[in-house]
């Protein structure tokens, strides 16, 4: 028997009816970029939005390790592992949440839950929903599996099915999804066209912002606990009294009762949970040990005195914003805006668009300014699992007569050689690379050579302020590599991904180096490549970036192999090559999915952004492997943004673990 608190406060000595989010798992599933299909902008912040809302204390109260966010995952086995993962850790109830384009099979009605490369007509190329089923009915001993499911069911496989069937049809197959698994509980969207759901890309798709307004506003007249039924009737309320009328009607199918379980607080009718104790200002997250055996001291005496009526709900603070960004490969640990707006020795710390690691222990990196006069900042990191950044007098790059830099500087790229004694510096402006010593900020020697084919026209084809983004070298310095924001005039895109060039020098760290293989790689949808880090002497992490008006950044991280790559040198034009000649990719991280943490965790820049935690972000650093501890073999990497000395943006520094293949 346990003591359960009613809605008016008092406890009632019976077993618990509540889904308990310790005990419990969620997987929230969303493809939002399709190759064959509509783009699903909305979906991003569906992820964003629901996480947000089952983390918040005030709601459920899911703790961040037992939640997992799962964005475009590319193959069968990246949708349906996860589940199977969260389904083996759930000890009370297994959620899992997919939105994305839903297709029927028109020969055996079957559903099917789409990736980024399904298409109409090829019922192989997205993910049965049978295999959900199975990855959720028959891994581990959760008491509970729900599912909810904010699907279009519309496109070319329901051609032969009439308008009106459309919806009702496949609504009903997803509620029955889960028909023979005892102590189950579906809930879907069931719409018929998705595009008239989701006019606005920074919003939620239409059900699921019913959901979380439900979630986050409450019913009014509702009991203190509302359950998935009771939510699913708010849910399917609020859609019907939109205005003007969707043509959508939420459907639910309840086994054993477990849409009568109390699942969230009803925020309308039950007072705000206490706020926790502020720190003392001068306290921070692992910097003292005294504070922690004073709050363990505090803790236990208030567990002493304190009524049993504070229960759970009470005794975590708001989430920090660290946690997975992807389901398996990186873990955001720490940020920082220390830096920010900062002045050192008269100058600002602004516009800051590259970054390398000078030492790893204790992590120290050079930043570099992008505007003149050209300066680089030293910069201690602190830990990268709590960041301290703090900047030293820069160093102002000079030509080698020692006099000032001239017109030609606009510097976007650095890397630190072996050694730590020189730096190689890119700048957009010509294009050009050149190499500079560190201590006294003189260039050394001549610039290193930029293939015709990549300067500006009428030489090149590189588009104009869009030229070299980002510089690495290969840890056994062998090999430079320079990469090209934007395509090539003559190179161009392929269904809205970029074709980019990166262009490889062999040579040694502090001696020559001469061009030697180009190679190219296709972006995400819009994405332009603004860094790169040597994972390998073959292998490299590239930063993608993408920012529009009224949407915010798009930030995302991926490895390039370029194992079987085709070298490109001399090819005039890679628009409509075949597709084998290009580096191949695997997505690492994207910084949307980071989790935010609860309200005030991340300061909110003055650009709108899908989560506060993005900003246009423009350097990254890669370190060593660790060699024990919780993230053995897993690597630091370090990002920052680029405020372009504009007040209503930030510069922030990110610590993120990556596991990389």
């Amino acid at each position: 028997m346990n003591d359960v608190e009613q809605s008016d406060g008092r406890q009632t000595d019976r077993p618990s009816r509540r889904i308990d989010p310790n005990r419990s798992t969620c997987v929230l599933i969303g493809v939002d970029n399709y190759t064959h299909l509509d783009s699903l902008r909305s979906v991003r912040r569906n992820l964003t939005e629901l996480r947000a809302a089952l983390s918040d204390n005030e709601i459920w109260g899911i703790p961040d390790d037992r939640i997992t966010t799962v964005s475009n995952p590319g193959t069968p086995s990246e949708l349906v592992g996860p589940i199977r993962e969260a389904a083996k850790q759930a000890e009370d109830t297994l959620i899992v949440y997919y939105a994305g384009h839903g297709l029927l099979d028109r020969h055996d009605q079957k559903l099917h839950l789409t990736l980024p490369d399904s298409a109409e007509d090829q019922p192989y190329t997205s993910v049965r929903a049978d295999d959900v089923r199975h990855a959720i009915r028959e891994n581990g001993s959760a008491l509970r599996r729900v599912l909810i499911l904010d699907c279009c069911f519309s496109g070319q496989v329901l051609t032969q099915m009439s308008a009106a069937d459309r919806g009702v049809r496949g609504g009903k197959v997803a509620v029955e999804m889960l028909r023979d698994v005892e102590g189950s509980y579906v809930m879907t969207s069931a719409p018929r066209d998705r595009p008239s759901h989701a006019p606005d890309p920074m919003s939620c798709t239409a059900f699921t912002g019913a959901l979380v307004d439900i979630m986050r506003q409450g019913i009014p007249d509702g009991p203190g606990m509302l359950g998935l039924h009771a939510l699913f009737e708010g849910v399917k309320a609020r859609i019907a009294g939109m205005r003007p009328a969707l043509p959508q009607e939420p459907q639910d199918e309840d086994h054993n009762g477990v849409g009568a379980l109390e699942f969230i607080r009803n925020v309308a009718v039950l007072p705000p949970l206490p706020a926790p104790a502020a720190p003392p200002p001068a306290a921070r997250r692992g910097r003292t040990a005294l504070w922690s055996l004073l709050a363990l001291a505090t803790g236990l005496v208030l567990g002493l005195v304190l009524p049993p009526s504070l229960d759970r709900w009470q005794e975590t603070g708001p989430a920090e914003a660290t946690g997975a960004c992807s389901p398996s490969s990186a873990v955001l640990l720490d940020h920082s805006d220390e830096l920010d707006k900062k002045t050192v020795g008269n100058e600002k710390v602004e516009g800051i668009s590259a970054l390398g690691l000078q030492s790893a222990d204790p992590p120290v990196a050079l930043a570099l300014a992008d505007n003149r006069p050209g300066r680089v900042f030293p910069v201690r990191l602190g830990s990268p699992f709590d960041l301290e950044p703090s900047a030293g007098t820069a160093k102002t790059l000079r030509p080698t007569d020692g006099g000032t830099v001239s017109d030609w500087y606009d510097g976007e790229a650095l890397v630190v050689e072996k050694g730590s004694k020189t730096m190689l510096v890119g700048s957009e402006t010509g294009p050009a690379i050149r190499r500079f010593d560190i201590a006294s900020g003189k260039q050394i020697g001549p610039s290193i050579t930029v293939p015709k084919e990549l300067h500006y026209a009428p030489v090149g084809g590189a588009q104009m302020g869009r030229g070299i983004e980002s510089l690495t070298v290969s840890p056994d310095g062998r090999y430079l590599y320079a990469g090209w924001e934007a395509p090539l005039a003559q190179d161009g895109d392929t269904g809205g991904a970029n074709i980019l060039r990166i262009q490889r020098y062999k040579g040694t760290h502090g001696g020559a180096y001469v061009p030697d293989r180009q190679y190219a790689y296709v972006s995400g949808n819009g994405m332009y490549l603004v860094e790169l880090a040597a994972v390998d002497s073959g292998r490299l992490l590239a930063l993608e970036r993408q920012y529009t008006a009224s949407l915010g950044n798009a930030i995302q991280v991926v490895e390039i192999s370029l194992a079987n790559a085709h070298d490109v040198t001399g090819e005039e034009s890679l628009y409509d090559q075949p597709a084998d000649i290009y580096a191949k990719t695997e997505p690492v991280f994207d910084l949307a999915q980071c989790p935010a943490g609860g309200p005030g965790m991340v300061t909110t820049p003055g650009t709108k952004q899908l989560n506060p935690l993005l900003d246009n972000v423009e350097g990254m650093a890669l370190g060593g492997e660790w060699t024990d501890g919780r993230y053995k073999g897993w690597r630091p990497l370090y990002l920052v943004s680029d405020d372009n000395s504009d007040e209503t943006q930030i510069t922030r520094v990110y610590s993120i673990a990556v596991q990389l293949s």
